[in-house]
C-alpha cells in the first residue's frame, strides 16, 4: 500500500520544483508548458510538475506525487502527472544516487541531437572542453551524451533509457538527450542537475561553434 507525502514536505518540495522551473522558463528553456522537473523524497514517493502548467507560473500546489514503482499518482486531486514522467522513474530506478531530474528543451542541446539521429550515431561526443569538469565526470576530458528516439509513447522512451543504463558502463554523463525533442539532466540535488543542463548546453553551444569555424 502506498503512503501519501505529509502536505508539509509536499509544499516544501512543491516551492523548490516552482522556484527551478520559473528560472529554466525565464531561461527559453521551458516555452509553453513543455519541461517537467522532480525530486524524490526521502519518504519514498516522487514529486513531479504537474502537466499542463506554465512552468514560469507554477505555485507549490502544481506537483503531483507519484509512486517510484508504479508511476501512480496519490492524492493527485484534478492535477496529472508530466507526461514524461516515465523518462524521470527510469533514472530513479536505474541510478541510486539520483534525487533529482530536469527535463528542458535546450535549443543548441537538441539541434546536436537532431543531427546524431539523422546520421544514424547513438550519442554526441564532447572532448577537451573546460566545461566538462562540471558534469561530475570520472573522468573530465571527453565524454559522449546518448541521445534517443524521440517516440509518441513517453513509456517507450522511458524502456529504452531503462534498457541503456541497466546495462554495465563506467563513466556515462548523468545527461541525455532525445532526439528533436530536449535533454534531461540529474544528480544528487536540483541545484546539480540544474547546473549539468547548463554545462551541456554552454557545451553544445562551443561545439556548433566548432564545426562552423572548422
Amino acid at each position: 500500500m502506498t503512503t501519501a507525502v505529509r502536505e508539509p514536505v509536499t509544499r516544501s518540495v512543491g516551492a523548490e520544483l516552482a522556484h527551478y522551473s520559473a528560472a529554466l522558463y525565464a531561461r527559453g528553456w521551458m516555452e509553453g508548458t513543455s519541461g517537467n522537473v522532480s525530486v524524490r523524497t526521502t519518504a519514498g514517493p516522487v514529486l513531479i510538475t504537474a502537466s499542463g502548467r506554465s512552468k514560469g507560473e507554477l505555485t507549490p500546489g502544481d506537483v503531483v506525487s507519484v509512486a517510484p514503482d508504479t508511476g501512480e499518482a496519490i492524492n493527485a486531486d484534478d492535477l496529472r502527472p508530466s507526461a514524461e514522467t516515465a523518462i524521470h522513474l527510469a533514472l530513479y530506478r536505474a541510478d541510486p544516487g539520483c534525487r533529482a531530474v530536469i527535463h528542458a528543451h535546450l535549443p543548441y542541446a537538441t539541434a546536436l541531437s537532431v543531427r546524431a539521429a539523422e546520421r544514424g550515431e547513438e550519442g554526441v561526443h564532447f572532448a577537451d572542453y573546460e566545461l566538462l569538469k562540471g558534469l561530475g565526470l570520472q573522468d573530465p576530458s571527453a565524454t559522449t551524451v546518448p541521445v534517443f528516439a524521440n517516440h509518441r509513447d513517453v513509456g517507450a522512451i522511458g524502456r529504452d533509457i531503462a534498457a541503456h543504463f541497466g546495462r554495465p558502463g563506467a563513466g556515462r554523463p548523468p545527461l541525455l538527450l532525445i532526439a528533436r525533442h530536449g535533454a534531461t539532466a540529474w544528480g544528487p540535488d536540483l541545484a546539480t542537475a540544474r547546473n549539468r543542463l547548463e554545462c551541456l548546453e554552454a557545451l553544445s553551444q562551443l561545439l556548433v561553434l566548432d564545426r562552423q569555424f572548422s
